[in-house]
């Protein structure tokens, strides 16, 4: 690790890394990559800076363009700044054919912004949209901060957007 790594990775996050790396081999802690850009977006308000992902590849002794092409391949991460709440809502043929299209504009239309932006009070996000998030037998679903809601109504999103802090 660089001196230039201690002032980007707080001491939590070097220990929520640590604790990923010591789930691999010694010579494979590049492996923890995926739970270290976890924590560091979390920790940086749902976003990846290029400097951050450079001090995780400094810390997991990656190349940072393998760290990038990580966080630029997995939907889970976002390279750019987004509200507070990140919602993501699935579109697979499952939640298609039981109602997330009318979901999906029930929220735009709530929130009153489309797939991909944020709104103005930068509180809620909006993710692109989600080929699968592996909960078909409750569908229509979403996912908001990484928490599932299924068999989800206009009125149960509702619910759920507004019970947000």
């Amino acid at each position: 690790m660089t001196k230039s790594t201690k002032p980007l990775l707080s001491g939590h996050a070097r220990e929520e890394i640590d604790h990923w790396v010591a789930k691999y081999p010694e010579d494979q802690k590049q492996s923890a990559v995926l739970g270290a850009l976890r924590e560091v977006q979390h920790e940086n308000g749902g976003y990846l800076t290029t400097e951050l992902m450079d001090a995780v590849a400094d810390y997991l002794d990656m190349a940072p363009i393998a760290v990038y092409e990580v966080a630029s391949f997995y939907s889970m991460f976002e390279t750019k700044p987004v509200g507070r709440h990140s919602i993501s809502v699935c579109t697979n043929i499952s939640c298609m054919l039981r109602g997330s299209d009318d979901i999906v504009r029930h929220i735009e239309k709530k929130l009153d912004i489309r797939i991909g932006e944020t709104t103005g009070d930068k509180r809620y996000y909006l993710k692109e949209e989600e080929e699968c998030l592996a909960a078909c037998c409750g569908a229509p679903m979403m996912m908001v901060d990484h928490i599932y809601y299924e068999n989800l109504t206009p009125e149960k999103v509702d619910d759920i957007l507004d019970g947000l802090e």
